[in-house]
């Protein structure tokens, strides 16, 4: 079986954005129902030196839309990182989605012949498009997501493994 570029990262992509924008609605109930300024939330980190969860909602969406355009060969779409709501963050994952979506499966395969330069550290880094797939952007993306999580439950919301991972079955899943 062959597992093309599109089919590991869209279907990925797509099902965690889901998951994340039902855990920012689950947040944002949370601020509301314990009376907490939602600003707190959105500007929470677990470390110092570490982004606040709006920030980590961009770099996702970021590291995404980033992925798809650059296997595509496409310009990458640019947001004005302004985002101060949760209502704003999940405009900002649908926009991201309506992205990734629009962009044909044939043209994100199209990566696994282009090669991937980034900027780095000051440096650029070349990646084979599957390279870049698979030890950059998907491992950056899940890390972000998880950090969202992971300040989100630091700070009290009741959320579990399911809320990150999804309630519904993945697509080839059975129960």
């Amino acid at each position: 079986m062959t597992l093309s570029l599109h089919q590991a990262s869209v279907p990925a992509f797509l099902r965690m954005f889901g998951n994340l924008t039902k855990i920012l609605e689950k947040a944002e109930a949370y601020a509301e129902a314990r009376k907490i300024d939602p600003a707190v939330l959105l500007q929470a980190r677990l470390a110092p030196d570490m982004f606040a969860l709006t920030r980590q909602v961009q770099i996702a969406s970021d590291t995404a839309k980033g992925a798809v355009a650059r296997l595509a060969g496409i310009e990458i779409p640019r947001y004005a990182d302004t985002e101060a709501s949760f209502a704003e963050l999940r405009e900002r994952i649908a926009k991201t989605v309506a992205f990734i979506e629009s962009v044909p499966a044939e043209q994100v395969d199209a990566g696994a012949e282009r090669t991937v330069t980034l900027k780095l550290a000051g440096k650029e880094v070349q990646f084979t498009g599957p390279s870049y797939l698979f030890h950059f952007a998907l491992p950056n993306f899940h890390f972000h997501v998880a950090a969202i999580y992971l300040i989100l439950r630091h700070n009290g919301l009741d959320v579990g493994k399911m809320d990150f991972l999804g309630r519904d079955l993945p697509p080839g899943a059975t129960a």
